[in-house]
This record gives C-alpha cells, structure tokens and sequence, in this order.
C-alpha cells in the first residue's frame, strides 16, 4: 500500500480523497432531494444543516486533495491517449475542482443571504460573508442549484470516460485511481 502517487497509481492519499468526495456528492443530492420533499419545519432544518455540514466537509477535502495533487504529481496517462481526449480530460478536471470549491461557497453565501448560519455538524459556526438579502438569497439559490447540476453532470460524464477507458480502450486510467489493483487486460484495441 504506497501512500504517494507513483508512475503507475494514484496513491493511497489522494484515492481517499477522491473516494470520499465522491461518496459525500452522492450524500449531497440525496439530501437536497429530501430537503425539497419536506414541508418547512423542524426536519427540513436539521436535513439542510446536514446538507451544509456536508458541503463544507467537501470544500475542505478538496482544497486538501488540490494540496496533495500539487505535492504529489500524478500518474502518467497511458501514451497512446490522443491529444483531443488529453485536453478534454484536462478541462474536465480543472472544471470539477473549480465546481467542487465554488458550488460550496455559493451555498455558504446563500445561506448567509438568508440569515441562516453554517454551522460544521454542530462543532462550528462559520462566519456569514454577506448581510441578509432577499434579492441576493435567491440570485445565490438559483446559481448554487445550477452549479450542483453541472457538477452532476460533469461528474456523470468522468464516470462514462473512465469506463469508456476500462472497458472499450482497455488501458489503465480507470486502475490507476481503484483501491484494489485489478488485473491489466492485454487485449488493448489500437
């Protein structure tokens, strides 16, 4: 079990980064889609301050997981990947890093614009950045909504190129970042 990346792996470090973030963005929707499905009340409170709790849990793991990635260089990508696909996955991932910072804050910031705290699972009570605002709340409730959209889509479209990678190109992109090493297929289409 190596902890840093190598030529080959993501490291166990930065595995458990991604994993966890993922894990947590699937806990992210479920809980949005329950907290629309409750009436206003005692419950819908206590699922959104999970959903809060959650999301800045999620900004501090990926600003850790950006420190780790710029210590940590990251494997290098099979050599026949073409250029196109190179700038695509590129693209790719700087737009989920930049989604998985700023869709957070917009949610912080839209809490404040409502005079709602954001508290960390109870432990802390982060500061509000803006003063209360109706015409704001709703401006930052509109953009949170369509940042947490473009992220599930993007991320659905990571998901498809990994498998795309796994099961059609047959290379080791997908195997780079499991935390079980599976065997490389050797029938590799060119």
């Amino acid at each position: 079990m190596q902890l840093k990346n190598d030529e080959s792996r993501y490291g166990v470090v930065a595995q458990l980064f991604h994993w966890t973030i993922v894990v947590l963005i699937i806990v992210q929707f479920v809980l949005a889609s329950r907290a629309d499905e409750l009436p206003r009340g005692i419950a819908k409170i206590q699922v959104l301050a999970q959903h809060k709790s959650f999301g800045i849990t999620i900004l501090g793991l990926t600003l850790l997981r950006l420190i780790w990635r710029w210590l940590n260089p990251v494997p290098a990508e099979p050599a026949d990947i073409p250029r196109w696909q190179r700038i695509a996955a590129r693209i790719s991932h700087i737009g989920l890093y930049a989604l998985l910072l700023i869709t957070p804050v917009v949610g912080w910031l839209m809490s404040s614009a409502r005079n709602f705290p954001v508290s960390w699972f109870g432990l802390v009570t982060l500061p509000d950045f803006i003063a209360p605002s109706k015409a704001a709340y709703e401006l930052l409730h509109e953009t949170h909504q369509a940042l947490a959209l473009t992220l599930f889509s993007l991320a659905l479209l990571h998901v498809a190129a990994a498998l795309k990678h796994h099961f059609i190109d047959k290379d080791n992109v997908l195997r780079r970042m499991l935390p079980v090493k599976l065997q490389q297929n050797t029938d590799r289409p060119r």
